[in-house]
């Protein structure tokens, strides 16, 4: 008998996440799974709703060789095969259970920008992204309670807790955000060693409550492309391709990044991810995150995006549901947490502050901070 709190995972993903309707093909992929349950679950509740499960697992180790030892044609076939697959999916649901969140950190720059320009970029953010109906969520294991610095079990009863959200409240409770950020023109973020001004005029907002995510809770759009001025540090820790960034630093000049450093980590690999392509440079996405169960980072984005009291800033590649027109084969989420123990901050609208230290302050977003 599976642990109870499975099955209500598997429920919300295949009837609020991909909304599985009959006759529909559900591709499930599975990295470094530590346990078959969910992915079990989920094509047992696809045939039941008439729908046609297909299953990939994956091993990160191997996909390292691929990427590795791979030559561009290789990569290319693949990512040509793979996309070819994706489009025969209708919904998709991305299990991660990585056991080494830094298996890719020693493969090469050159290695890792054939992979995201002709696997990433035709199977993910030309297919996937924007052609199913898509969701993607870790699988706990005592790597991510490593990482999230708690015991196993204690780490098992943190993840159900929080992927578990009546997202039916959460969906209301966003409605205000969205509008208010919809009727926004210029945003101004301060905080330490942060002074950020960008304009939203324009752009489409989208609240985030379960069906792309789990965990959920944020609302994201993008900056005008050539709008944001300032500098900003983050202090979330993040890995990208592999490799750790603590206290990234960032400056903007017209929409640009004209400056970047970081207080650990690579500063000249960080240079090198921004100079991918013409886009990385530039921002495709600006996000507040609320999820009031999920308080501190673990070095996991899917997580510590949707920290209670931050937001995120990605270099890259644009959603089309939220577009300015920005390309890259990058997207990398990076998050500044400002409740009060993580130095403050304050986000206004148009010269109005809607949260101060990490705290909603007009009424009728303060549901977001209870939960």
């Amino acid at each position: 008998m599976p642990d109870p709190r499975w099955e209500t995972l598997a429920d919300i993903l295949i009837d609020h996440s991909v909304r599985l309707q009959a006759g529909e093909t559900l591709l499930i992929e599975c990295f470094d799974p530590a346990d078959t349950t969910l992915p079990r679950l989920l094509v047992r509740k696809a045939a039941e709703r008439g729908g046609l499960a297909l299953v990939e697992t994956r091993d990160a180790r191997v996909v390292r060789e691929l990427v590795l030892r791979g030559s561009q044609e290789a990569v290319e076939k693949w990512g040509r095969i793979d996309a070819a697959r994706m489009e025969q999916a209708q919904a998709y649901i991305g299990l991660r259970g990585a056991w080494n969140i830094s298996e890719m950190a020693d493969v090469p720059a050159d290695k890792l920008d054939v992979y995201n320009t002709l696997y990433q970029k035709p199977v993910h953010f030309e297919r996937r992204v924007p052609h199913t109906k898509w969701c993607v969520l870790r699988l706990p294991n005592a790597s991510m309670a490593q990482q999230a610095g708690t015991g196993t079990e204690a780490f098992e009863d943190f993840y159900f807790d929080v992927c578990t959200l009546d997202y039916a409240r959460m969906a209301n409770d966003l409605k205000p955000l969205t509008a208010r950020m919809e009727a926004a023109r210029e945003v101004r973020i301060t905080a330490p060693d942060t002074d950020l001004t960008f304009s939203i005029a324009g752009i489409p907002v989208v609240p985030c409550f379960g069906t792309m995510n789990i965990p959920d809770g944020e609302v994201f759009t993008a900056p005008v492309r050539d709008s944001i001025n300032g500098h900003v540090r983050f202090n979330a820790p993040t890995i990208y391709q592999g490799a750790s960034f603590d206290g990234v630093r960032l400056e903007f000049r017209d929409g640009k990044v004209v400056k970047a450093d970081c207080a650990g980590g690579d500063a000249e690999k960080l240079g090198r991810i921004l100079d991918a392509d013409d886009g990385a440079r530039f921002v495709g996405e600006w996000s507040i995150g609320c999820n009031p169960r999920i308080l501190k980072p673990m070095r996991d984005i899917l997580f510590d995006e949707k920290i209670a009291g931050s937001f995120h800033l990605t270099p890259g590649n644009a959603y089309d549901e939220a577009d300015n027109g920005n390309r890259s084969k990058i997207h990398w989420d990076l998050v500044q947490i400002q409740r009060p123990e993580y130095g403050g901050g304050t986000i206004a609208f148009d010269g109005v502050p809607i949260r101060v230290d990490g705290r909603f302050v007009i009424d009728d977003l303060k549901p977001l901070d209870a939960g």
